[in-house]
């Protein structure tokens, strides 16, 4: 016996150019049949919540599924996988295409030669997908964007809930954000986990999808648009605060990567009040507000 809930979506060109759609969406339980082989022309992220069965790659080879674990069946390639025809399994499944499925590849989200993924726990799937069904009522005239928007929420919970990553993130790039302002190279900053720079270069990119040198650039440019934003340090000492010493550097390298130099940045966004800016990160359920009159 098996249940099996399910719906199909086919998204216009407009929403195409979201970067990524929804093409469908399912939850089934029980001593489901088999699937395939077959090849599909889209990704589907398959997430087990209970149970236990079995995948099959193109080469026949069989991999065990316990869950909770992610299969993904990405395009153009044979596959086949089933619960255990005594016990089955529960599973979620969600259909979906689009161009920025090529960068979550690049970045590590979507995994095309690791198709069975341990996680280590499948309720936050669970809920993004359960948010894709609600939507999924006829005649929604937001179906399309909503779907769209919790695709890429599902594949970022789905990268943190992975079995082998910690969910306060790996260790080396933890130390990498503890430093990020210390003015060192890539390869001193190696040296410091007494790793070489390509063992610091892989870690890094398992770990966030980008270079060392991209890991810390981000959280070095980030500092620098809220020093400029919310104080009045010259452009000089934001530039030294972040690990530049050389503020024409400094300058030119902001402004290759943000669009705009450091002091149009300041013009635009400005907010400098008294008392600069804070390090507290500010409690979502209690935001900032206006008090009482005294």
């Amino acid at each position: 016996m098996y249940h099996t809930w399910m719906r199909y979506f086919t998204p216009g060109p407009v929403h195409h150019r979201l970067g990524l759609v929804c093409l469908g969406v399912g939850l089934q339980y029980g001593t489901l049949p088999p699937v395939g082989p077959r090849v599909l022309d889209h990704h589907v992220a398959v997430v087990v919540s209970a149970g236990s069965g079995w995948f099959q790659s193109p080469d026949g080879s069989r991999l065990r599924v316990r869950a909770p674990a992610l299969i993904w069946l990405v395009p153009g390639r044979e596959h086949a996988y089933g619960a255990d025809p005594v016990t089955g399994w529960d599973e979620c499944f969600v259909d979906f295409t689009g161009p920025a499925t090529a960068t979550y590849a690049e970045l590590g989200f979507i995994e095309p030669d690791r198709p069975v993924v341990p996680l280590g726990e499948a309720e936050g799937a669970r809920a993004v997908v359960g948010r894709i069904a609600r939507a999924a009522h006829r005649g929604n005239p937001l179906l399309e964007v909503e779907s769209s928007a919790a695709v890429h929420e599902l594949l970022v919970v789905l990268r943190r809930a992975r079995a082998d990553a910690a969910p306060e993130g790996h260790p080396v790039l933890q130390a990498l954000t503890r430093d990020a302002f210390l003015p060192l190279s890539v390869a001193e900053h190696a040296a410091r986990h007494g790793m070489s720079p390509a063992e610091l270069r892989t870690a890094v990119r398992r770990g966030s999808g980008c270079s060392p040198k991209d890991f810390l650039l981000g959280i070095r440019l980030g500092r620098a648009k809220e020093l400029l934003a919310a104080t009045d340090l010259p452009v000089a000492a934001v530039a030294r605060r972040v690990g530049y010493h050389d503020p024409g550097y400094f300058s030119r390298l902001f402004t290759r990567r943000v669009g705009v130099a450091p002091v149009r940045f300041r013009e635009q966004q400005g907010r400098t009040v008294p008392g600069g800016w804070s390090h507290q990160v500010p409690d979502p359920a209690r935001p900032p507000t206006l008090g009482p009159a005294a």
